[in-house]
């Protein structure tokens, strides 16, 4: 056995690092937190109708977190409700990562004017922001409105005439609209759909006179079937340049609609970051942004902390709109 002496500044330095690793959190800090991983494939429920952007979406990004967490990840539809089902879905949910719900700016509108077992915050956990959808009044390209300025005069002659489709009642279509005909005078049926798909085959089919709602309309615009009046944007759009917003037109109206994904309340601190972390990633990919493209959206991006922040923000301060649009008494 030796007996060299030990240095007793060898000794105080090797103290003063064992004092260090020992700090509470500062081991944590120092080490990265191993990525939690799913036991079995994971859902994603999709608040709107199978084949539209928001569907092709979260299919692009579930194909590709699921190769970097080592399980499938399924997208399942529960449209209906303003997109709502699909958050709705996840109070009988294990909160263990393995179910998760694209949640759409509706489900922080609903519960002010409809009777829900669920609360927009408290019942969830944020996860991330993915996107935001486009808005725009579009027409069939044979459509006689040639102007927006044709499509108001409609309204204001034949209430209630003319018809137009959107996600749902009380969706942001639906009230971007009843901002318009409140500012306008102008009145129209409002035909409620469950998704994209479904409403761009009834203005194509000749159903409804005219679209009032996110993108989906941007690849039927591209080839000549549709036709824009006008975007519900704060400003034209390099696409679309040609094309004048409302606000142009003296109509103080925008649409906002960002959507992103929830997990069931109490989902652990560790599962929400993995989560967080491996949309991140995917998100990276150079074909996400080609998708998003061609439906004329833009990424929303939003760690859990800064999602949760907007959805408090958001849900707290837009009952005097649906006041004002006559969904909520006052």
């Amino acid at each position: 056995m030796s007996t060299t002496p030990i240095d007793p500044r060898r000794r105080t330095v090797s103290a003063g690092l064992a004092s260090l690793l020992a700090a509470p959190g500062l081991a944590l800090a120092q080490t990265p937190a191993a990525r939690w991983k799913p036991e079995r494939p994971i859902t994603i429920y999709n608040p709107f109708a199978v084949g539209g952007i928001t569907d092709l979406h979260l299919r692009f990004m579930g194909e590709r977190v699921g190769r970097i967490l080592g399980q499938p990840v399924l997208v399942e539809a529960r449209a209906g409700a303003a997109g709502t089902l699909a958050p709705a879905a996840l109070m009988a949910a294990k909160s263990d990562g393995h179910s998760l719900a694209c949640y759409t700016i509706n489900s922080l509108r609903y519960p002010h004017y409809q009777p829900v077992n669920w609360h927009p915050i408290k019942d969830f956990s944020f996860i991330t922001g993915l996107s935001s959808y486009t808005f725009a009044l579009v027409v069939r390209a044979d459509s006689p409105w040639k102007t927006v300025e044709d499509l108001f005069a409609a309204g204001k002659a034949d209430p209630e005439k003319y018809t137009y489709g959107t996600s749902g009642i009380g969706g942001s279509g639906h009230l971007m609209m009843i901002e318009i005909e409140q500012l306008l005078g102008a009145r129209y049926t409002h035909i409620p759909y469950k998704g994209g798909a479904e409403w761009m085959q009834a203005l194509l089919a000749g159903q409804i006179h005219f679209l009032a709602d996110a993108s989906q309309w941007g690849p039927f615009v591209d080839d000549g079937r549709c036709r824009i009046l006008a975007m519900v944007t704060e400003q034209r759009l390099p696409k679309y340049a040609n094309v004048p917003t409302l606000k142009e037109r003296g109509i103080n109206a925008v649409g906002q609609s960002p959507y992103g994904l929830v997990g069931p309340k109490d989902l652990p601190p560790a599962i929400v970051q993995s989560l967080y972390d491996a949309f991140e990633e995917a998100a990276k990919d150079p074909a996400l942004q080609q998708l998003l493209d061609r439906y004329i959206q833009v990424p929303w991006k939003k760690n859990p902390s800064e999602y949760k922040a907007f959805a408090e923000q958001y849900f707290n301060s837009v009952r005097p709109m649906l006041v004002k649009a006559g969904l909520v008494k006052a």
